[in-house]
């Protein structure tokens, strides 16, 4: 796609914010659809519409005015892609939406692909959880198939008379019982592919939670190289399965033994990933934007080592002045007008040269804030 051309948005959060921003550096426009007026996405934008995924007039009227279709997140229906996709351009794809908004169907990818998972069961009744605790045993976690983020839509089961309240909670059915894996640390790794088929992976990260929600990633992981390297093929391996056009992250559990088990993917810039912006000649939202247009994908190139802080809710928020003031900090502030508690609200990278963190046992080195 030539400079110019008009990228077609779908979703207005910080993600599509972020992918609109790096579109303009390469000369393109924005147009971003979603149901939210004045979302952070929007701001930025060239254009905007406000409707519903299902509204099939706007949708109609959004891929006349555009010239290639992306998603900022996983949770746009899949209909909607499918009345997109005859009448322009879809990328990564409606059978990469469809398998990372269901996590039955991600698990059973991810076997097809190769990838080692925990072991899991699908449920649709009392009786078949029942059975599954028993097969998988306890503790055990019970999630949504769908809508899940940030430790929403799902429960933890230690005891077997817990199953009957969490699978009355949870909804809609069926649901999915995983068992529960005694992971050492979580580590992602995030892959663009072109729409030549060229595949590129950023360094695998290591990341911390707090509240069920990402707190730290850091970059790069501190784990073993040959820890880092089977990261980085399992997610070149399942975008090249999935033939996904754009970026893919892919969350993975690290056991004692050294083992990674795929958790879960997600078909499009992710949170991990935002530590790239800084860190490397050319981040995430970049490639993505290179992907979707048809461009060639350099590799990520990193300069640096770095540790990104997630600013979530108000406390965080209002720390962005001393942020903004340190020069080893890159600050980035998503819009967002209603500063409530659990919400993402920007994010701190910061920047330190390339080897710090190797072996670091330095707890002020990850204290970014």
């Amino acid at each position: 796609m030539p400079p110019g051309s008009t990228i077609g948005i779908l979703g207005g959060g910080q993600l599509g914010r972020m992918s609109a921003l790096a579109a303009a550096a390469l000369g393109y426009r924005c147009h971003v659809f979603a149901p939210e007026d004045d979302s952070p996405g929007m701001q930025v934008a060239a254009a905007r519409t406000v409707a519903g995924y299902t509204d099939a007039e706007a949708l109609a009227a959004f891929a006349a005015a555009v010239d290639v279709v992306t998603f900022e997140f996983e949770n746009v229906p899949a209909a909607t892609l499918d009345a997109l996709a005859p009448l322009v351009p879809c990328r990564p794809g409606v059978a990469a939406l469809r398998i990372g908004q269901d996590r039955v169907a991600e698990k059973r990818f991810f076997a097809q692909a190769g990838i080692p998972a925990g072991p899991w069961r699908a449920v649709g009744s009392l009786a078949e959880l029942e059975a599954a605790v028993v097969e998988l045993g306890l503790p055990a976690v019970l999630k949504t198939t769908r809508m899940g983020y940030d430790g929403r839509g799902q429960a933890v089961l230690r005891r077997p008379e817990d199953a009957a309240e969490a699978f009355a909670r949870l909804a809609p059915h069926p649901l999915i019982l995983e068992a529960f894996i005694p992971f050492a640390k979580e580590v992602s790794a995030i892959a663009a592919r072109g729409a030549d088929g060229s595949v590129v992976t950023f360094d695998a990260v290591e990341n911390r939670h707090a509240h069920h929600i990402l707190d730290l990633s850091i970059a790069p992981a501190l784990v073993p190289a040959h820890v880092a390297a089977a990261a980085r093929a399992h997610v070149a391996a399942l975008a090249g399965a999935l033939e996904l056009v754009g970026v893919l992250a892919l969350e993975m559990f690290l056991l004692p033994d050294g083992r990674l088990l795929a958790n879960e993917m997600a078909p499009r810039p992710h949170n991990s990933g935002h530590w790239t912006m800084d860190a490397c000649r050319h981040g995430q939202f970049e490639l993505h934007i290179r992907a979707v247009a048809g461009l060639p994908l350099p590799e990520p190139g990193r300069h640096a080592d770095s540790i990104m802080k997630n600013l979530v809710g108000p406390a965080a928020h209002a720390q962005w002045p001393a942020l903004a003031a340190r020069g080893d900090v890159a600050l980035h502030l998503y819009g967002k007008s209603e500063l409530r508690e659990g919400r993402k609200l920007g994010h701190a990278t910061r920047l330190l040269p390339l080897g710090t963190l190797s072996g670091t046992t330095d707890p002020d080195l990850l204290a970014p804030v």
